[in-house]
């Protein structure tokens, strides 16, 4: 594991105010330390083509946050289905785990889509949602949280937007179809605000299905680090997802005292020692 300094009983609190996407995600996780290089090489090991990375320093509402962009190249059009992904996936040289919780989150938003579609699993096409920006979220995603070593997370309520969104069966509503099957079936709270528009990504909310492994913080915690990472609209709210590296705080052990009171009328010294000797060493 090459994150040695990030101890392996952390755990990753989301809070997702401003709603979540996988952009999001990818930058409030470089932003709790994930090393740009180790990041990057790892991206590079993907056998896919035609994109550029970019990681800068943006504010939001005055917030500075990190954002994670990935352009595009002009006239790219690829089409892939889950099996395609799993593969180039596999091909990688990122580390197992990463590659298991890469390809589980996949299997989510698939599963999720497919439902919504009415289709086969096997029958979703990732075209729709720009395969090679969807690879490289979950895939980045994936890689962060192995480098922090994070096994356990804690996913706050996520605030969507309202009103509808076009895709390429139409106009839907929001949340759309894909995100409101994963709410249901794992369970995520969410929250509709009153911001216009998508707040929540079908990307964003299976990174939150997969992740999500407890319900609530601990009782009492200590924060190691924040990452803040930016979206790409903007609210009135500051447009950011937090993401806290918490330990959870040890209980500090009470020292048992114990009291004896006994009256002693006629009784030698000696025989008192002897008694509070075997007393002390039987306890």
């Amino acid at each position: 594991m090459e994150g040695d300094e990030f101890m392996k009983d952390n755990i990753l609190y989301l809070e997702c105010y401003s709603g979540i996407s996988g952009d999001m995600v990818v930058a409030s996780l470089i932003d709790l330390g994930v090393d740009l290089k180790y990041l990057k090489e790892a991206l590079e090991s993907v056998p896919i083509y035609g994109y550029t990375i970019k990681i800068s320093k943006v504010k939001k509402n005055g917030v500075e946050a990190c954002d994670f962009n990935v352009i595009i190249d002009e006239g790219r059009h690829v089409h892939r289905n889950l099996n395609d992904v799993f593969m180039i996936i596999k091909e990688s040289k990122i580390t197992l785990n990463a590659k298991k919780l890469a390809m589980k989150i996949f299997y989510i938003e698939a599963e999720a889509e497919a439902k919504a579609q009415g289709v086969e699993i096997e029958q979703v096409n990732f075209d729709e949602f720009g395969v090679v920006e969807l690879i490289i979220y979950i895939v980045a995603v994936a890689v962060c949280l192995d480098y922090l070593n994070i096994n356990d997370a804690v996913i706050s309520e996520i605030y969507e937007g309202k009103g509808h969104v076009e895709c390429q069966e139409g106009v839907v509503p929001i949340p759309v179809p894909a995100v409101t099957n994963m709410v249901l079936k794992y369970k995520m709270p969410i929250k509709i605000t009153s911001n216009d528009g998508e707040m929540i990504t079908a990307t964003g909310m299976a990174i939150a299905s997969a992740i999500k492994t407890k319900e609530a913080l601990p009782e009492s915690y200590v924060i190691k680090a924040i990452g803040v990472g930016a979206g790409k609209k903007d609210y009135n709210n500051s447009n950011i997802l937090r993401a806290y590296l918490i330990q959870e705080a040890e209980r500090q052990q009470v020292e048992k005292i114990l009291s004896l009171e006994i009256n002693i009328d006629d009784c030698s010294g000696e025989t008192i020692g002897y008694t509070m000797k075997k007393f002390i060493f039987n306890i």
